[in-house]
């Protein structure tokens, strides 16, 4: 069984969540929900990435991404491996107190899989949700935007700073987004 992306319209938009291993609090600390905001910015400037919705919680990200080159597994990838080296190096750096919890629950996950060095970081697993339609984008922006409101850490979605809300709220945001014109 496979566990990569299943994008079979390169020309689509997909929602995607990407989650790290073992469910651990990495994105409690600011520095690393920075890397995730800078890969973002720097895929979207140089690879072709479009970037349409975005929520960063504690341990995982949703995200609804197309691509302009038609190559969104391949900036998936260069994604998600770079940020993982990126996090994986910055957790290293001395005054993070949860370093050797993290990096042992980190070198504990890359055990189980061939495909991985010393550590993994994000879960392999990523359903690519193909959206097909105004309605069903709409919805699954709600979502994305809703996580933080659910999660008791703010009242308004747009109070977030880590998520395209602010961007559909023609607010101040930490990055600039694609955005969508479907009537939200």
């Amino acid at each position: 069984m496979t566990t990569g992306y299943q994008i079979k319209n390169r020309a689509g938009a997909f929602y995607f969540t990407f989650t790290v291993v073992d469910w651990v609090d990495v994105f409690t600390r600011k520095k690393y929900r920075d890397i995730i905001l800078e890969s973002l910015t720097y895929c979207r400037k140089r690879k072709g990435l479009l970037v349409w919705g975005y929520v960063i919680m504690s341990n995982h990200m949703h995200c609804i991404l197309s691509a302009t080159n038609l190559k969104l597994p391949e900036i998936l990838h260069d994604f998600k491996s770079h940020t993982a080296k990126a996090i994986l190096e910055a957790i290293q750096d001395p005054g993070e107190s949860r370093q050797d919890w993290m990096l042992k629950r980190f070198e504990f996950a890359a055990r189980k899989n061939v495909r991985n060095s010393q550590h993994q970081f994000w879960m392999h697993r990523n359903r690519a949700i193909e959206l097909i339609s105004p309605g069903f984008i709409k919805q699954k922006l709600n979502y994305i935007h809703q996580n933080p409101v659910k999660a008791g850490w703010v009242e308004k979605p747009e109070d977030w700073l880590y998520s395209s809300a602010r961007n559909y709220c023609y607010q101040w945001s930490l990055i600039e987004i694609d955005m969508l014109d479907i009537g939200l």
